[in-house]
């Protein structure tokens, strides 16, 4: 009997480091692998956590979707990130986080440093990368579009946004546009009729939960009068990068023009070196906020590396824990719904602003920058190829326009 009394604890333990191998296993192959963006990212998790494994649910996946949409921060590690909680609790969602994310955040620091290492900024194969930016982030607003500004209400708060960012740019002036798209979307659409959904199935407390939600908070108050009364580059990189993370609505793509005016104004990374980067991001598979980990590695080497990745990611993982506990009430709440339908018309019009600033002006100069970005843009939209595909074509564009 006391043998297999202490046999039990033993092979607990046991198989909670099993599923974590296993949780680890899966997010790796996944952040290898998953090209395309946010949109495409959620039909790789789709395939792989419950059509080959069966780790949730149909509905319950399509809640914690919806869920992961309404927050800011990187819609498909939040995802991921609760698909890990589920399966292996709250390691579960850390391990989840680190497989999907680490193989791109090696791959642009070694982008980083080959750029600090070599002059190779102006480089024709570096402008193709601009330009494949442009291609991809118009089919993401041409997607978006679609879906999130259906009518003309929706396509009215799009352009008003997009008019309002260009021409108004400060540090909060995309969250304070967000917060009146959601006003809108409220008065709009607050008879928007709701389907009764069963409750997704999530083992954390309450009391954590708003722990999460404070530290959330407190963060995002704190640290920026802190960066005022101290003189530390870390902690305004930390500062800097987490609400960087703390205010994107919309995924990857909307990060582009609020890291941008944290790093280029301030003189942390040049323009030519944000694009260059940017265009990187690309390349690789996994999360686009992984851009900020080829940030913190120009600024400060593989601590700011470190630095930058952990302060852009901590906003997504302790807003999806503090919320999964609350989300069955929200969900089903005609306000909330009727206020996210305003934020995601907010969103496509941050982006078609992203589009032609930075984008736009810093990529297309000439006649043949134009043509280059509508091939790329065909091969990505109707001949359907892989974004890798797209990206070694814009890359060897970029060194054939160089030569005419």
């Amino acid at each position: 009997m006391e043998t297999n009394e202490h046999m039990k604890p033993q092979g607990k333990q046991q198989g909670k480091i099993s599923v974590l191998m296993e949780v680890l296993s899966v997010s790796t192959k996944l952040g290898l692998t998953s090209f395309g963006g946010p949109i495409a990212h959620l039909g790789y998790f789709h395939n792989e956590y419950i059509r080959r494994r069966k780790w949730m649910d149909e509905r319950s996946y399509a809640d914690l979707v919806a869920l992961c949409q309404f927050l800011p921060g990187p819609a498909s590690s939040q995802i991921g990130i609760g698909i890990g909680i589920v399966r292996a609790g709250l390691l579960g969602g850390i391990v989840a986080w680190l497989g999907f994310t680490l193989p791109s955040v090696i791959a642009l620091v070694a982008f980083a440093f080959l750029l600090k290492g070599f002059d190779i900024v102006n480089v024709g194969w570096i402008h193709g990368l601009k330009i494949v930016a442009v291609a991809i982030v118009a089919h993401a607003i041409l997607g978006m579009g679609r879906k999130l500004t259906p009518d003309r209400d929706r396509a009215t708060i799009a352009v008003i946004t997009a008019t309002i960012t260009l021409s108004w740019q400060t540090a909060y002036s995309q969250v304070l546009i967000i917060l009146a798209a959601g006003v809108v979307g409220l008065w709009l659409y607050r008879k928007k009729e709701v389907e009764d959904t069963p409750e997704l199935p999530m083992a954390i407390s309450r009391s954590f939960a708003i722990a999460c939600l404070a530290l959330f908070f407190g963060l995002l108050l704190v640290l920026p009068l802190l960066r005022q009364w101290g003189d530390s580059e870390w902690l305004a990189m930390f500062d800097s990068f987490y609400r960087s993370g703390s205010l994107v609505f919309g995924g990857g793509h909307v990060v582009l023009p609020i890291l941008e005016r944290e790093v280029v104004p301030t003189g942390w990374v040049s323009q030519a070196d944000f694009l260059a980067g940017y265009g990187a991001a690309q390349a690789v598979p996994g999360p686009l906020f992984t851009f900020a980990s080829y940030l913190g590695a120009m600024l400060g080497g593989i601590s700011g590396a470190i630095i930058a990745t952990i302060s852009i990611f901590l906003p997504a993982f302790l807003l999806v824990v503090g919320m999964l506990p609350f989300w069955n009430v929200l969900r089903n709440s005609p306000r909330i719904q009727g206020a996210l339908v305003g934020i995601n018309a907010a969103v496509v019009g941050i982006l078609l602003a992203a589009l032609y600033d930075p984008l736009w002006t810093t990529a297309i100069l000439e006649p043949m920058d134009f043509a280059l970005a509508i091939l790329l843009y065909i091969m990505l939209v109707f001949w359907k190829l892989p974004p890798w595909v797209i990206v070694l074509t814009g890359a060897a564009g970029g060194m054939v326009l160089g030569f005419i």
